[in-house]
């Protein structure tokens, strides 16, 4: 399918019930993180469902889906990067050439076009399957990936940050805690809430797909400091004595 197809299709769903639902739960008003997104009113199933359908759609045509105005046809286009990075990380073609090209081409896109991944679903359903995925994969870009994350996480676009957070996800589920600890470390004093729940979640995570032990060390070192929302997060599969126990330390953010 070419971009303009999708849109039509999707803009063909349009619900205003459902389109005023998400404006509200997305934030969409003056003064919050959202302020100014459009939407259709599609859910996700339905959107997916449209991504299943347009599987297809050349790589060239993504960047329109990427530009639209519409939150849903923008994340039609993420979820299609997605999707066309997951089958070029298959095992058997892991290690190919030509999969390791067409990867870094749909890296490269999915960073250019970083900023229109511009509320919390957008990052959270494209960073760890596109960004997290190809920092396990071999690569040819010559730019470090620590540098790649670096760029993201220094930028003053929350959603840049976001997305060198919650990338994490994947290294984590794999075993490796390093990105998950660099970038908890490194959020651990932003301001924004967005970023305290992230950053919560990503510890939790890697306290479940690593090691609790490592979770333990890295409150130790900075319990005193994190914002309680971080906190709460990051202990939420810990049962309620332990939890308590983190909870009780006195430091300023309580």
């Amino acid at each position: 399918m070419l971009a303009n197809e999708i849109i039509s299709l999707m803009e063909s769903k349009r619900n205003e019930t459902q389109r005023e639902v998400l404006m509200g739960f997305f934030k969409t008003g003056e003064g919050e993180y959202g302020e100014g997104d459009e939407f259709l009113g599609l859910k996700v199933p339905q959107t997916r469902e449209v991504v299943k359908g347009a599987s297809d759609t050349p790589l060239e045509e993504i960047p329109t889906l990427l530009m639209s105005r519409w939150h849903e046809v923008r994340l039609c286009g993420l979820l299609l990067l997605v999707d066309k990075f997951e089958r070029l990380s298959k095992p058997k073609l892991a290690d190919k050439e030509d999969a390791i090209r067409g990867r870094d081409e749909i890296l490269r896109m999915y960073l250019q076009y970083a900023e229109r991944a511009n509320n919390w679903d957008l990052v959270d359903l494209s960073a760890p399957k596109i960004l997290g995925r190809w920092l396990l994969l071999p690569t040819m870009i010559a730019e470090p990936k620590l540098d790649v994350l670096d760029s993201l996480a220094s930028s003053d676009n929350l959603w840049k940050k976001r997305m060198s957070m919650v990338c994490s996800w994947t290294t984590s589920r794999y075993g490796d805690p390093s990105y998950c600890l660099r970038y908890a470390e490194f959020h651990l004093h932003h301001p924004h809430d967005l970023m305290h729940k992230a950053v919560g979640w990503m510890l939790r995570e890697l306290g479940k797909q690593v090691s609790m032990e490592l979770l333990r060390e890295f409150l130790r070192q900075h319990v005193e400091e994190m914002p309680r929302t971080t906190l709460r997060y990051a202990i939420e599969k810990m049962d309620d004595k332990e939890r308590k126990y983190w909870m009780n330390i006195e430091h300023p953010h309580s």
